[in-house]
């Protein structure tokens, strides 16, 4: 038996003609819309890739400033300065140096206090006070107490005290 010749009947010769042209026209039909769709999955992934470095900034920054935010938390929670003031120096009428060598020698006293909790500084401030009016001060042979006026505990401690002879 033999197989019949195809390609000498006009019919045959125009189904495969018709067949390579429509693989023709799908391969290229193929190729278009594979290519669309390829397209926009790119800007997708792309726009992506910005959203995500976008957000990885966004936390850095907020990682930063949170950091920066329990550091300046924890210096508000501690001593950070002492500042004394002697109300009534007029009275006694002392000058500058001996108002300055009263409250730098009462700041020494406190000096410890520096970098310490507030709420230990707070726990002791009875005993920032007897420590501060159980010291004589001694200027030009004449001897001060202190008495503490007024105790005022945030990061920097202000203490306000009056000066008394002492016999």
């Amino acid at each position: 038996m033999r197989i019949p010749p195809y390609y000498k009947k006009p019919s045959w010769q125009r189904f495969f003609a018709g067949v390579a042209v429509g693989a023709l026209i799908s391969w290229g039909f193929f190729l278009y819309s594979f290519g669309y769709y390829q397209e926009k999955q790119v800007k997708i992934i792309s726009t992506q890739q910005e959203t995500i470095e976008q957000l990885k900034n966004d936390i850095q920054i907020w990682q930063r400033d949170y950091k920066e935010l329990n550091k300046r938390n924890l210096e508000l929670l501690t001593v950070q300065d002492v500042k004394i003031e002697i109300k009534n120096a007029e009275k006694y009428k002392l000058d500058e140096l001996m108002k300055y060598s009263i409250e730098n020698t009462i700041k020494n006293d406190l000096a410890d206090l520096i970098a310490k909790d507030i709420d230990s500084v707070v726990k002791t401030r009875h005993l920032i006070a007897k420590t501060i009016e159980n010291r004589k001060y001694k200027i030009d042979d004449k001897e001060y107490n202190a008495t503490v006026v007024e105790l005022v505990i945030t990061p920097t401690i202000i203490v306000e005290v009056e000066l008394k002879l002492s016999r």
